[in-house]
């Protein structure tokens, strides 16, 4: 199969980095995610994964993808994908704008880990697994530095998308 790669951006603070998707690892997730793009939405810094931004969207897969190429430990450059039931982050303490899961039965997180010592445990939940679907090949540095001035100065009007290379 020919390598296939995604823009990851952050259109707001003029920032993107380009990924390769890991067909071979994890081709059912590689393959909804790319029938889907282009994809955006607001972006989130995680609160307990530590170095991580994503972005949540309705389901848009027939059928989500199965636990292919799991980790819960995620280098800088993973892209991963996680699906959750909406009721697991309607917990007012997660701060989602309940507008974020209205009619949705399932919603999909798409992030990018941007730096290293990352451990993906919810206290609320236990180990979340995530599916590693790409790993960024170029550009990561810049996007790390948007993503530590996300933390810092924060995400209100940033948008995190996903579009075909």
């Amino acid at each position: 199969m020919t390598e296939r790669y995604v823009q990851v951006s952050l259109d707001k603070r003029g920032v993107r980095c380009t990924a390769k998707l890991l067909d071979d690892r994890a081709p059912v997730t590689c393959a909804a995610v790319w029938d889907a793009l282009p994809l955006g939405s607001d972006v989130y810094h995680a609160k307990y994964a530590r170095n991580e931004i994503y972005a949540l969207f309705p389901a848009f897969a027939e059928k989500e993808p199965p636990l292919e190429n799991p980790t819960i430990t995620p280098i800088p450059g993973d892209l991963c994908y996680f699906t959750f039931p909406e009721t697991e982050l309607a917990n007012t303490s997660y701060g989602y704008e309940e507008e974020a899961f209205s009619g949705r039965r399932t919603v999909v997180d798409l992030a990018l880990f941007y730096e290293r010592n990352n451990l993906l445990i919810n206290g609320d939940m236990g180990w979340i697994p995530g599916i590693v679907w790409g790993t960024v090949v170029d550009g990561l540095d810049q996007m790390a530095e948007a993503c530590q001035d996300l933390w810092r100065a924060g995400a209100i009007g940033e948008t995190l998308n996903f579009r075909r290379v």
